[in-house]
């Protein structure tokens, strides 16, 4: 396998040059991470529809167990069981809106993934960056287990597991460990581990920082160590389950479906889970014993388990539901881990925001009244004191407000519309609304996808490596 130990050194010397000015070496956290067999057992495969029509370009990389929609590029890089989602990417002729300027793109935009290394990695939406409307790049990038790049161009960048960049342009940054940052555009920094920091300059900053016991909980690496904690707990005692769905040519047998929803058949689906209308339930998605309402969804790497959602629930990428009843447009953001129990059940009113990376891990039955923001963590029923706000008090904000750990500037309800909108925003998107005629989204588009199976080589000094494919119209 010389020419995939090979690929791996040029990548960790491309990122390392890119953070020379931080000192970063990727080296410790890449190098001998993925036993190299595991590059060729696995298969990649490419999703057809009628509204994703097949335009995939790859040359000198790995894809194991990777999953592509929409115009995709990869080029000498190593994507190791990755989704790279398009069904959001930008068209020809459509306008890029950037502080009132009007930028009309010349071509349709592609995901372009090159010199990186992604694990486990979720990509998705469209750029954000109006310097390239038509191209959402990943340069010179390792991103480590189930972390998010969500409409941020990335170059240049080492992510941690579980860390999200979502909708910022981020140039030779290190962002750690459940660090979660949407701050517009971000260069030569690094974020510290634990770190939730939301910005929109000249509206507001929203900063709150996980203690650090709590996170070595929940989540740590180490140079040359598979990353630990209970969220890798979580999901990798589930991945056998996983592995069952790739390998059967079915899925979700005697599972009713109804008309304007949709459950990948690489997705996994058990005990008694009910679908309601309009449903999506993405590609590595996991249900058990779930309850979703009409309009509700589970995005890729999310998990919904003896849960009720009442509807249109949004749970975003990476987002974790266990043991809790949700009433109606519930948001629970990238990577949150949401968990109660048999003797300590949880419940969250209606229109309540659950920030992105929030853990809750009750030890005690929690009630969250309805139109509430939750952040960091909270066990108990008290922990709300410090780690909530409602809406409208939060709207009432224009200054600075102090929370416990958490911190905001600017004005209140500048945040909350944002977040308001961005609900809606993913709702429609997704097909929430659909009618039968009107609002079709993601949950309709994609209830007949086929899928191309794609493989390596399977011997020899090119053992996991791809051939280079070109299928472009």
């Amino acid at each position: 396998m010389y020419r995939i130990e090979k690929l791996i050194d040029r990548i960790i010397d491309r990122v390392n040059i890119n953070l020379r000015e931080p000192a970063f070496d990727v080296g410790p956290y890449v190098r001998h991470l993925i036993p190299l067999d595991q590059f060729a057992r696995f298969y990649a495969f490419y999703g057809l529809t009628p509204h994703h029509p097949l335009h995939f370009f790859f040359t000198h990389s790995s894809l194991a167990g990777s999953y592509f929609l929409g115009r995709c590029t990869v080029d000498h890089s190593v994507l190791y069981k990755s989704d790279l989602r398009g069904d959001e990417l930008k068209r020809k002729g459509d306008l890029f809106d950037y502080r009132g300027i009007r930028i009309p793109l010349h071509d349709d935009e592609a995901i372009v993934v090159k010199d990186s290394f992604l694990i486990k990695t979720l990509v998705h939406n469209n750029s954000h960056d109006p310097e390239s409307p038509e191209e959402f790049r990943i340069q010179n990038t390792v991103a480590l287990h189930y972390a998010n790049i969500h409409g941020s161009p990335v170059e240049g960048c080492f992510l941690g597991p579980f860390a999200t960049v979502d909708l910022t342009t981020v140039h030779d940054c290190v962002i750690g460990e459940f660090a979660y940052v949407q701050v517009g555009e971000l260069s030569h920094k690094q974020v510290p581990p634990g770190t939730v920091w939301i910005r929109s300059d000249g509206d507001f900053e929203f900063v709150y920082r996980f203690p650090e016991d709590v996170l070595a909980r929940y989540i740590a690496v180490r140079p040359g160590a598979v990353p630990v904690g209970e969220l890798m707990d979580f999901v990798e005692s589930r991945k056998e389950e996983f592995q069952a769905v790739f390998d059967s040519v079915t899925c979700c047998s005697g599972l009713p479906i109804p008309d304007g929803a949709s459950v990948s058949r690489y997705a996994v689906v058990k005990g008694s889970s009910t679908i309601g209308e309009n449903v999506l339930v993405a590609q590595r998605a996991y249900l058990m014993n779930a309850w979703m309402g009409r309009g509700a969804n589970a995005q890729e790497n999310c998990y919904i388990v003896d849960a009720q959602l009442e509807g249109y629930n949004v749970t975003a990428h990476g987002g974790k539901i266990i043991g809790a009843k949700l009433g109606e447009k519930v948001f629970v953001g990238f990577n949150a881990f949401v968990r109660g129990t048999h003797n300590a059940p949880l419940v969250i009113g209606e229109a309540s925001i659950v920030m992105p990376h929030t853990i809750i891990d009750l030890e005690e039955p929690v009630t969250i009244p309805p139109r509430h923001v939750v952040w960091g963590c909270v066990r108990k029923a008290e922990d709300l004191r410090e780690n909530s706000l409602s809406m409208d008090e939060l709207a009432s904000c224009e200054g600075e407000l102090a929370r416990g750990r958490m911190v905001f500037r600017g004005s209140g309800s500048a945040f909350i519309r944002g977040f308001q909108h961005r609900i809606e925003h993913i709702l429609e998107e997704n097909g929430a609304y659909y009618d039968g005629r009107h609002h079709m989204g993601h949950a309709q588009k994609g209830q007949n996808i086929a899928f191309n199976l794609i493989q390596p080589y399977p011997e020899g000094e090119m053992k996991g490596i791809y051939p280079t494919i070109d299928i472009r119209p």
